[in-house]
């Protein structure tokens, strides 16, 4: 009896595959616009109330096959904004399942290039993605409006492409690119650059000489704050910025690690690189500045991003990380791609999860 219910089961399993196979392509097109009606479905319908923060690039100029360049995701109620466009900020964007169409801002830190690069794409996907009818802004220190000078000159000639090909109802002219929101900054002050009801999004200058401007973020809704350290040293402004924050991103360089680097590239006849190497420690900081800095303020969360150098291995983020964990007392974490962090308004909950 058993052998026969065997043997009727393995018939059953053999003819399930069989039309499976046959059916393959059904199936795999089934499967394709099941997914696609997923992603085109509106992702923030199902968030909390409250700030939403997701790292969508936590990497550096160093290429890096598992983090993108700088860029963060900021959701504040049903308001998306990103924070700097480094290259694949689009795409990466679109893999945690959210569209460029969305976004209401971006705010851009500084002129590095691996901060700025992918923003002709975004520019982009969000004029063909946006179906309110309202312009992007991009928001920046002394010298963006140069730079979006620079992003429209270089797409004047695909804009129009999409607009003869699309038309003009689908493809509006006057949306394409975005205004430009330039502001002046200060050391040891705040300029506001957006206010509403419930959100307040300053910046202030950092220290990441000889590049100057250069600015960090803080929003604060509906009384959660994240504070977004941009390119910088270990600075007051942004321990004061950071005081009794819910959540601080910070970059972070370990030197040691680096120093590897140099050396390699002087045993390899790279002078040129090894002098690039030699350099760059001078204007990031290290995990454990970032500890000392955010346990001074009492922040509550600490998330590492624009990390220097690659970590391909799981010793070198142990490496990475020296003692900094255990100066700071709180949660702290080195940041990936895909990484979503949730702060429900009415609540001192910081929930992370993976996009």
């Amino acid at each position: 009896m058993r052998k026969k219910l065997l043997i009727a089961a393995v018939a059953l399993i053999l003819a399930g595959g069989t039309v499976a196979y046959i059916q393959r392509h059904e199936i795999t097109l089934a499967m394709v616009e099941k997914v696609a009606s997923e992603r085109m479905q509106n992702p923030m319908t199902g968030l909390d109330d409250g700030l939403h923060v997701g790292l969508c690039g936590t990497g550096s100029p160093f290429p890096d096959p598992d983090r993108a360049a700088p860029c963060t995701l900021v959701i504040a109620g049903k308001d998306m904004f990103l924070f700097d466009a480094g290259s694949a900020a689009a795409k990466q964007i679109a893999t945690m399942g959210f569209s460029t169409g969305q976004l209401k801002g971006v705010f851009i830190t500084h002129f590095h290039s691996d901060h700025i690069d992918g923003l002709g794409e975004v520019l982009m996907t969000r004029w063909a993605q946006h179906t309110q009818g309202q312009k992007l802004t991009v928001h920046g220190p002394s010298g963006i409006a140069e730079v979006m000078n620079g992003f429209e000159t270089a797409y004047r000639q695909d804009t129009g492409y999409r607009t003869a090909h699309h038309g003009v109802a689908t493809m509006p002219p006057e949306l394409a690119g975005a205004d430009v929101n330039q502001f002046a900054v200060q050391k040891g002050s705040y300029t506001t650059v957006v206010q509403q009801p419930d959100l307040l999004i300053e910046a202030f200058a950092v220290n990441h000489q000889p590049i100057n401007p250069a600015v960090g973020y803080r929003i604060n809704y509906k009384g959660r704050t994240v504070v977004l350290s941009g390119d910088t040293t270990s600075d007051v402004q942004v321990k004061d910025a950071a005081r009794n924050a819910d959540l601080l991103v910070h970059e972070a360089l370990s030197p040691e690690l680096v120093a590897r680097l140099q050396e390699t590239a002087i045993n390899n006849n790279r002078s040129k690189l090894a002098k690039i190497f030699s350099d760059i420690p001078n204007y990031h900081a290290t995990p454990l500045d970032v500890a000392v800095l955010a346990q001074e303020a009492e922040v509550g969360h600490v998330v590492l991003s624009h990390i220097v150098p690659p970590l391909p291995m799981a010793p070198l983020r142990e490496i990475f990380l020296g003692k900094a964990p255990d100066v700071f007392k709180g949660p702290f974490r080195i940041g990936e791609d895909g990484d979503f962090i949730s702060l429900p308004a009415g609540s001192k909950e910081v929930i992370y999860s993976q996009r």
